[in-house]
């Protein structure tokens, strides 16, 4: 079943831009603004891509963009000339981005993955305007200056990944003094049930093969090592203002249940739904109302039961180097992400195996352990930086030894 019940329009036209419009997070976002409408509902002032010019170029001839963006310098000359004629200005490269955040607009969709996407978006929050963030950099390597940057700009920062959402839909903003606890579900990955042995011989293409959830390369070896869920219980702390003993992860395979909220009286709320990100981008857009989306209802007889278990940290490192890095603070959270980054690259290159990504972040971790914190995003790109230095050094190291 997947009709739509409800208006299945806004109530006045709104202006949205697009960071990374040609990723998954960018065409499920253009998606639900069609059913939504369209252009008699949206404006688009700006939208960004990267190399896929033919289909930014789609995007923004469809609709109306005022300024279209790749982040590529390189391919300036291609989209300018493919965009000729309709009025659409164009740009490259970073200083690009940067302005296409700070076009005026009611919401961005900050959709860039990456590192990249953190300055293009916090330009935007410090300009005033509301965030739909599912870039997770912005949180985990600059959350303390983000949620400054938010809280100077004066808008709101509605959480797109569909854990963050569902909290931000069932935590009642009256009764923040009374949460005990949030509970983020994870799937578990391809490799739940499997032993460290098993695990220490995966290829990148098994550890890619994501059993619900539909997404690239990178993402879906993040989920399998867990490392996806690791970023995420810093995003919380930030999104919620959590202690790290408050945020707890539960393994739920179906993935139905995306997460929940503990209260102190023993109440938990949860909420549910397919595995669809247009859930969690339809209520971000048309935050606070709820609109009809296309998407399927669940149907519980047929679900007919929904599982649970306690993850194993010592099969997944990922999740307790969390705890870590916001138990120490500063900048661990961008050495964290840095270090991994470069580990992720290195293991789909075939350089070190599955479980070496772990031991290379948490010896990046160790080994930046300074007490830095961010002044100003120049000291998280630093950081950004020394951790994926270490890394790599770490990593040439490992594949002498295995030589």
């Amino acid at each position: 079943m997947t009709a739509a019940t409800g208006s299945p329009t806004l109530p006045q036209r709104r202006r949205i831009s697009i960071l990374g419009a040609t990723g998954s997070i960018g065409c499920n976002t253009l998606d639900v603004m069609s059913h939504l409408g369209g252009r008699d509902s949206f404006e688009v002032p700006a939208i960004t891509g990267r190399s896929n010019i033919g289909l930014l170029v789609e995007q923004a001839r469809s609709t109306g963009a005022g300024f279209a963006v790749t982040a590529d310098p390189d391919r300036y000359q291609e989209l300018k000339s493919a965009l000729a004629g309709t009025g659409i200005e164009a740009g490259a490269g970073p200083a690009a981005l940067i302005e296409a955040g700070e076009r005026d607009t009611d919401l961005l969709m900050a959709g860039i993955v990456g590192i990249a996407g953190l300055a293009p978006t916090l330009a935007a929050a410090a300009r005033g305007a509301d965030i739909a963030l599912a870039n997770k950099e912005c949180l985990v390597s600059a959350g303390d200056l983000f949620t400054a940057a938010i809280a100077s700009g004066g808008g709101k920062l509605l959480p797109v990944d569909s854990e963050h959402n569902a909290i931000f839909q069932v935590l009642e903003e009256s009764q923040r003094h009374a949460v005990d606890r949030i509970i983020l579900t994870a799937s578990g990955g391809p490799f739940r049930n499997h032993s460290r042995q098993q695990m220490a011989a995966v290829t990148p293409e098994v550890a890619a093969a994501h059993p619900n959830w539909a997404m690239g390369l990178k993402i879906s070896i993040d989920s399998a090592s867990m490392f996806n869920k690791a970023l995420e219980m810093i995003e919380a702390r930030h999104l919620f203002a959590m202690q790290p003993d408050q945020i707890e992860v539960i393994i739920h395979p179906q993935s139905v249940i995306h997460s929940m909220v503990g209260y102190c009286d023993g109440s938990v709320l949860a909420q549910l739904g397919v595995p669809d990100m247009r859930h969690a981008i339809g209520y971000a857009i048309s935050h606070p109302r709820r609109t009809g989306l296309p998407v399927e209802r669940l149907d519980f007889a047929a679900l007919a039961r929904l599982d649970f278990a306690a993850p194993d940290e010592e099969r997944f490192p990922a999740l307790a180097l969390a705890r870590t890095a916001m138990r120490r603070g500063g900048l661990q959270g961008a050495v964290l992400n840095g270090a991994k980054e470069a580990a992720l690259e290195a293991f789909i290159a075939g350089q070190i195996g599955f479980l070496d990504m772990a031991d290379i972040v948490a010896a990046a971790m160790d080994r930046l352990d300074d007490g830095r914190k961010a002044q100003s995003i120049e000291d998280v790109y630093a950081a950004d930086r020394d951790a994926r230095d270490v890394a790599q050094s770490l990593i040439a190291r490992a594949s002498r030894i295995a030589l």
